[in-house]
């Protein structure tokens, strides 16, 4: 008879007798796994959903998109062959309502042909020749449910924009290309090309993106038109997309989160992991008589190592099943909860590569939190195992135990890296959490040392509660590494998250100008300026020259071609607003090179230092940029440091002066007032300036961030969540350990009540004990979570720090909250025990 199936036998019959106790060991696995598979299906159904409905958010099977012109005939010629054409024309206005309040808009022009894919929900319903008629001089417009509680409209209401009159005649229910045209901050007015045409808007050098949709006559045959296409347009600027990647930007944040929250996820495993290191040790403490019985009878160390690895697994492969049959749940539980969130149906399926990837992290966490706990158990004496073994001494084990544990942390860390676009990120937090775990066992130490070394104290209370946190089998290094790092992680998202915040509302907000005025024409920037000096003679109003311009190619090699940094990608993705300068831009610094002089002749290029490293360029590398048609190649003189968060004038490429010489441009400006300007004194400023510049847009900052705060609330929501999952797991290791030290309590209770202890000062005393647990532990989380969170948001934001008072107390009372109450919830029940029933075994 072999021994493997001596150990699967003997495991197997072990199992009968290992019903309890697995509570928390199935817990810990279950939502870990849960946590992964669920956030990994649930991302997975999103990127196919966006993938399986391309052509619908794209509006079409290819879009092809320029900025500031439309396209040539010969241009539109060849990107209409073989299908149907549609045009769609995109820009920031002001809408005026009779009242004279005005408030920007995301106003989107459309032909008679959308849309070309999908279905436009308004309502009331009606075709669009009937919504887009002029009568009685107004044209017909659609607006969102934002827009017209902004202006107070309802239905038949009339609006300006531009010089033109639109009557509101249908509230916009759902657009099919909503998703494809990116996050907007003012509301949508859905209007006509006429009526476009009529509003006087576009002027030379205007903000508009121009996209033109094509349904092909035979889709199939995609790759061919494109191949076709390209070519005919050459380096004309265009962006060009397809159904199978409509929404890339999309894809990648989504992408992103789904990783971040999947390591989120993962640390929570790991904590879990305690528990389950806890609920082993607690069951083969149970077995003791069992082992010591299988040794005296011949069992070797392997096979004895083998009998429970395999009954552990047996277990952790029901706790693991559990996660993901939750996990896979999650997707199809979620989706209709985001239903009207999300403009096409999910069709979420049973995600195989999510599934196998949770199945993974909860096999290794589980064997690895599992491996220390056998060897030790095997290595242990007969002699030992058959007595008392508190204090005990135990051979360490093998090096070939500690190897195999090397081998699967490296082993989870290699799939977490692997899986991760952001490579960088993840070996952060892989690193952080790691240095967190070895820290906390630091502290767990540190606090024993410390409780040993104190003076003896004369209260009996305070000298037992002083004993428990050092003893042999003490709680104190399960205790302080369940709770420690769930709530620092807790800390630094709150701090993080208040970070930004204050960032938004505070400083940003009081350096950051009141107004941006966009497309100022060129012709009228004197008269303008001047018209601002009237309305707000003690604002200051700064102006720079603007185009849109899209890299093509850097040093030659195409921008599609360009593999930048994560941080920096975004550069080549699509259209750059860009800029010409005499001198350095207020809010930069030259930190490598020269700016060029007067007397410059070449074009010369500045680019941000940083962005510039990520793309692995340098001075004197060569960029090509398309402008209005035009493809112009500038050298790199200099490269500059940008202060950003000043929200002032700034891009991230600036031109020598004469780059552009004699292209129509528009004029980027900014009012800012010395006391930062008051919301009705901004409000009689957007008025005038809508009524008197009707082609001008004009941003209200403090409404942008409001908005931006917003959405950074939205994604901050799912990031808690998440991280409250490391908080539950937390909270059901430190169960599973006060529950593992139940018998030790017992024993110490009978004893103690023997010897004329009180009940009330023995849970006085553990409450003692445990309050001092939870106070260090909620301080190394503050201090460990601060750290983190002033790293991130100085190192990788390049924001100021803000701590939160809130956030640390909380952190603190939270900690108090669990260890007291669990604690004393197993002290009483410790304390009910008659002691006869204890004694009688000593």
């Amino acid at each position: 008879m072999t021994r493997l199936p001596l150990a699967l036998r003997l495991a197997t019959r072990e199992l009968r007798g290992a019903r309890r106790g697995f509570g928390i060991f199935l817990a810990c696995l279950a939502v870990g796994v849960m946590a992964i598979a669920g956030i990994g299906s649930f991302a997975r159904a999103l990127t196919e959903g966006l993938e399986r409905e391309g052509r619908t958010i794209l509006g079409g099977d290819a879009a092809f998109t320029l900025v500031q012109r439309a396209a040539t005939p010969d241009e539109l010629a060849a990107i209409g062959a073989g299908g149907t054409i549609g045009t769609v024309a995109q820009l920031r206005a002001m809408a005026r309502a009779p009242s004279g309040d005005a408030t920007m808009v995301e106003l989107k022009a459309v032909d008679g042909t959308y849309p070309l894919v999908g279905r436009l929900d308004l309502a009331p319903p009606q075709p669009l020749e009937t919504l887009f008629r002029l009568v009685d001089g107004a044209y017909g417009a659609a607006a969102d449910a934002v827009l017209m509680s902004r202006l107070g409209l309802g239905f038949g209401s009339r609006i300006m924009v531009g010089e033109a009159t639109f009557e509101i005649r249908a509230r916009i229910v759902s657009e099919p290309d909503k998703l494809s045209t990116g996050v907007g901050f003012g509301a949508r007015l859905l209007v006509s090309e006429a009526g476009l045409d009529a509003a006087r808007l576009i002027q030379p050098g205007s903000l508009v993106r121009w996209s033109y949709r094509v349904a092909l006559d035979h889709p199939e045959q995609l790759a061919d038109v494109l191949a076709r296409v390209k070519p005919v347009l050459g380096p004309a600027g265009f962006e060009i997309r397809t159904r199978n990647a409509a929404t890339p930007q999309l894809e990648r944040n989504v992408r992103r989160i789904s990783q971040f929250l999947t390591l989120v996820a993962l640390t929570a495993l790991l904590v879990g992991g305690v528990g389950v290191a806890n609920a082993v040790s607690s069951h083969l403490a149970a077995k003791r008589e069992t082992i010591a019985t299988f040794k005296a009878l011949g069992a070797t160390r392997s096979t004895l190592f083998a009998t429970y690895g395999i009954e552990i697994v047996l277990i952790a492969l029901v706790g693991i099943a559990l996660g993901l049959l939750l996990g896979a749940a999650l997707p199809f539980a979620a989706a209709g909860a985001i239903a009207a969130l999300v403009p096409f149906p999910m069709a979420p399926r049973l995600d195989i590569a999510a599934l196998a990837l949770a199945a993974f992290y909860g096999l290794a966490v589980a064997a690895l939190f599992t491996i220390w706990p056998l060897a030790r158990a095997q290595e242990a004496p007969v002699s030992t195992l058959f007595r008392d073994g508190l204090g005990a001494r135990i051979r360490r084990p093998a090096l070939v135990y500690l190897a195999l544990i090397g081998a699967l942390a490296a082993g989870v860390a290699g799939v977490a890296l692997a899986s991760s676009d952001d490579l960088r990120t993840a070996a952060i937090f892989l690193a952080a959490s790691a240095a967190v775990f070895v820290l906390l066992r630091g502290v767990a130490l540190a606090i024993m040392a410390v409780a040993r070394r104190l003076p003896r104290p004369r209260s009996a209370l305070t000298r037992l509660a002083l004993g428990n946190i050092h003893r042999p089998g003490a709680l104190t290094p399960t205790v302080v590494l369940s709770l420690g790092l769930g709530l620092s992680l807790m800390v630094a998202l709150a701090l993080v998250d208040r970070s930004l915040t204050m960032e938004l509302s505070g400083p940003m907000q009081e350096k950051a100008p009141s107004f941006f005025f966009v497309d100022v024409p060129a012709a009228q920037q004197d008269a303008f300026a001047a018209f601002i000096a009237a309305e707000a003679p003690d604002g200051v109003l700064k102006s720079v020259p603007m185009l849109r311009g899209r890299i093509t190619a850097l040093n030659g090699v195409p921008a599609d071609q360009v593999k930048g940094s994560a941080d920096a990608a975004w550069v080549l993705q699509s259209d750059r607003g860009i800029s010409m300068a005499a001198e350095v831009p207020e809010g930069s610094k030259v930190v490598a090179g020269q700016w060029w002089g007067a007397d410059a002749r070449e074009p010369q290029l500045s680019f941000e230092d940083k962005l510039a490293a990520g793309l692995g360029l340098k001075l004197g590398d060569a960029v090509s940029v398309s402008v209005l048609g035009r493809t112009i190649t500038a050298r790199i003189t200099n490269l500059r440091q940008v202060n950003w968060e000043r929200l002032g004038i700034n891009f991230v490429m600036v031109f020598s002066p004469n780059t552009f010489a004699g292209a129509p441009y528009t004029v980027l400006s900014t009012l800012a007032f010395p006391d930062g300007g008051d919301t009705a004194r901004e409000m009689a400023v957007m008025k005038a300036v809508a009524a008197a510049y009707p082609a001008v847009t004009t941003v209200r900052v403090k409404e942008t961030l409001e908005e931006a705060r917003r959405m950074l609330d939205s994604l901050s929501l799912g990031i808690r969540a998440a991280s409250l999952v490391t908080l539950l797991t937390s909270v059901l290791v430190l169960a599973g350990a006060l529950a593992a030290g139940h018998q030790h309590r017992v024993y110490d209770a009978v004893i103690l009540k023997t010897l004329g202890a009180t009940r009330p000062r023995l849970i006085a005393a553990y409450a003692l004990e445990y309050a001092g647990l939870g106070l260090v532990t909620a301080v190394f989380a503050v201090a460990a979570g601060g750290l983190a969170a002033y790293g991130v948001v100085t190192q990788v934001m390049e924001i100021p720090f803000t701590f939160s008072v809130p956030a640390a107390a909380g952190a603190v009372a939270g900690a108090l909250v669990l260890t007291v109450g669990f604690g004393l919830l197993g002290t009483v029940r410790a304390l009910g025990v008659p002691p006869v029933r204890v004694l009688r075994h000593l």
